[in-house]
C-alpha cells in the first residue's frame, strides 16, 4: 500500500533551520505532485508548499515565502522541505501528501490522495 512517511522534525529556535523528509513507497512518486501541509494547535490544516511531478513548478503560501525551499527526488522517492528563518509561529505538525493532479487547484486538501503520519516542529523564542 502507499506509504508516506516523514521525519526531520524537531526543536529550533527561532532564526534557526530545519529539514523534513518525506520518503513515499508504493507508488509511482514521479506521476505525483508532492505537497507540505502544516496543522498548528486549535488550528486547521493548512496549504505550505507544492512541488510538480518532475519539481520544475513550485508554489509556496504567502507566509512562507523566501523562507522554506520545496524540492524532490524522484528517484529516491523523496521530498523535502528545507526551512530557514524559523518563527515561533511556524511551529505544527507537519504533513506531506500525494495529489495525482499535476494541474489546476493545489491548496486543497482534497486533492491530494496520501498523507503521512506527520512530524512535529517547535520553534522555540
Amino acid at each position: 500500500q502507499v506509504q508516506l512517511v516523514e521525519s526531520g522534525g524537531g526543536l529550533a529556535q527561532a532564526g534557526g533551520s530545519l529539514r523534513l523528509s518525506c520518503t513515499a513507497s508504493g507508488l509511482t512518486f514521479s506521476n505525483y505532485r508532492m505537497g507540505w501541509f502544516r496543522q498548528a494547535p486549535g488550528k486547521e490544516r493548512e496549504f505550505v508548499t507544492t512541488i510538480s511531478w518532475g519539481g520544475s513548478v513550485t508554489y509556496y503560501a504567502d507566509f512562507v515565502k523566501g523562507r522554506f525551499t520545496i524540492s524532490r527526488d524522484n528517484a529516491k522517492k523523496m521530498v523535502y522541505l528545507q526551512m530557514n528563518n524559523l518563527k515561533p509561529e511556524d511551529t505544527a505538525v507537519y504533513y506531506c501528501a500525494a495529489s495525482p493532479y499535476n494541474s489546476g487547484d493545489y491548496v486543497t486538501e482534497q486533492r491530494y490522495n496520501y498523507w503521512g503520519q506527520g512530524t512535529q516542529v517547535t520553534v522555540s523564542s
